[in-house]
């Protein structure tokens, strides 16, 4: 393995993304955990653009074929005769010569080369995935403002409003279930596929018809921009203790959003980070955010197609020393477990919950010339201590594991309700045993800092 100091080596992709579009990041997604109800989640991009503007087929395939040629991360691919059995990429080169008539011909041929790789990060994205990915890392989403679900009935019901939106001014409540979109049934129909007739252009209109108990109700919301906050939750829990559900790490403002709740929680005796069933996001953010908290040491290490080791430092110039107690559990992917073994191992943390996701590749999604997207794996990472967690995630230092019966029960993470039924929930509500046990061991951290600090005081006096 080689190993390069400060510079990193960006590759084709990075190299159009920082000429065309000013990023530097990298994106890291994860996918739903077990044991979680259908909630839409929010995945992250770095865009990375080509320059030519026409639209030919064949011209279309070619780009997508050179572009895994060029940046895919796995070191022995493409290799002819490779003992290990990975595929020689040259022999779809000139598969479908002749053969591509349209773009949906060349879409086609381009996700079954892609499937070949047996890589299920590495795939195809149709115009309409390309642009609600942008929109989501740009924090612009255009709809009514309602967060749905899908319940053990099939049928899709609103979670939450979101406060200062359409659908919360019309009064929508916890537990409306969406029977019709413009006056056409839902029944059906995916979560997805609903959620993509529910959005739409700004300051278009969309009927919705909710049954709320027995009574039917119909509303006409006209689409605004939707706030995207990646903090959820910011707030005191009894014992002075700190606690933050970081939702994602998607959107570009949830450094400043992360920097504002540790201000306001400031005068806490620790903290809590929540990352249960965050799915990830972006790269640069995890970076960011872990350098809020340390104060030395690596904060993750990737390695790109040429084997080239860059490892990312600390800045040295966190925000707070508070201690820490960080939540996760098997829906924590990506982002969320770089940041979570940045602050563990360099001692800044200690883990509560469950093994995490294990997804240690990480994405770049790259612009085709019609409008759709390449989602590339580029690189592999690494923990501080050179710990490969890809399909193996991160042990917790306190396991408390959850069964069916806890989430029937109301004793997983506290925002989750697999009954749709109880939407008044709090992390005060002390039915949450991961969170419980994270707060059992931050007061014995905050007592033991305390003991610590007595007697030093103690030796301070009699010197």
């Amino acid at each position: 393995m080689l190993e390069r100091k400060r510079v990193a080596r960006i590759g084709i992709p990075l190299l159009f993304c920082m000429l065309f579009f000013g990023l530097q990041s990298l994106m890291v997604k994860g996918e739903k955990g077990p044991n979680q109800p259908q909630v839409m989640n929010l995945d992250g991009i770095v865009l990375a653009q080509t320059s030519r503007p026409a639209v030919v087929p064949q011209v279309l395939y070619q780009r997508a074929w050179k572009l895994i040629k060029d940046s895919y991360y796995d070191q022995k691919f493409g290799e002819k005769n490779n003992k290990d059995g990975a595929q020689d990429w040259g022999r779809w080169e000139h598969h479908y010569d002749g053969k591509l008539k349209t773009s949906d011909d060349a879409h086609k041929a381009i996700e079954t080369m892609l499937a070949s790789l047996g890589d299920p990060y590495t795939r195809f994205l149709d115009r309409d995935a390309f642009d609600d990915e942008k929109s989501q890392i740009d924090a612009h989403l255009f709809g009514v403002g309602m967060q749905l679900g899908m319940n053990k009935e099939h049928k899709v019901v609103v979670i939450a409003p979101i406060e200062d939106t359409p659908a919360f001014k019309a009064g929508v409540q916890p537990g409306d279930e969406i029977t019709e979109v413009d006056k056409k049934p839902v029944k059906g129909q995916s979560l997805d596929t609903v959620v993509k007739q529910i959005r739409g252009p700004i300051k278009t209109k969309v009927g919705i018809t909710l049954m709320r108990k027995t009574e039917k109700k119909t509303v006409v919301l006209e689409r605004a921009e939707i706030p995207i906050r990646a903090v959820a939750t910011s707030e005191m829990l009894p014992g002075n203790i700190g606690y933050i559900r970081l939702d994602s790490f998607i959107s570009s403002k949830a450094n400043s959003e992360m920097k504002l709740a540790l201000k306001k929680l400031s005068g806490a005796d620790g903290i809590v980070l929540d990352l249960r069933n965050n799915p990830g996001g972006l790269l640069a953010n995890a970076i960011e955010i872990a350098n809020m908290f340390l104060d030395k040491g690596i904060i993750v290490s990737t390695i790109d197609a040429d084997g080239y080791k860059t490892s990312q430092m600390s800045t040295s110039s966190p925000m707070t020393h508070q201690p820490m107690i960080v939540l996760i559990n098997g829906g924590s992917a990506s982002a969320s477990e770089i940041l979570s073994g940045a602050l563990r191992d360099n001692g800044r943390a200690k883990l509560v919950g469950q093994t995490s996701f294990g997804k240690g590749l990480v994405q770049a999604i790259n612009k085709l010339e019609d409008g759709s997207g390449i989602n590339v794996t580029i690189a592999r990472y690494l923990t501080p201590n050179d710990t490969d967690i890809h399909k193996h995630g991160i042990t917790p230092d306190y396991m408390v594991k959850l069964e069916d019966k806890d989430y029937t029960n109301g004793k997983g993470p506290w925002w989750i309700d697999l009954s749709y039924s109880n939407f008044k929930k709090a992390p005060t509500d002390n039915k949450d045993i991961q969170l419980n046990k994270a707060v059992e061991v931050m007061k014995d951290t905050i007592a033991k800092s305390a003991g610590k600090q007595t007697a030093q005081a103690g030796e301070t006096a009699k010197n």
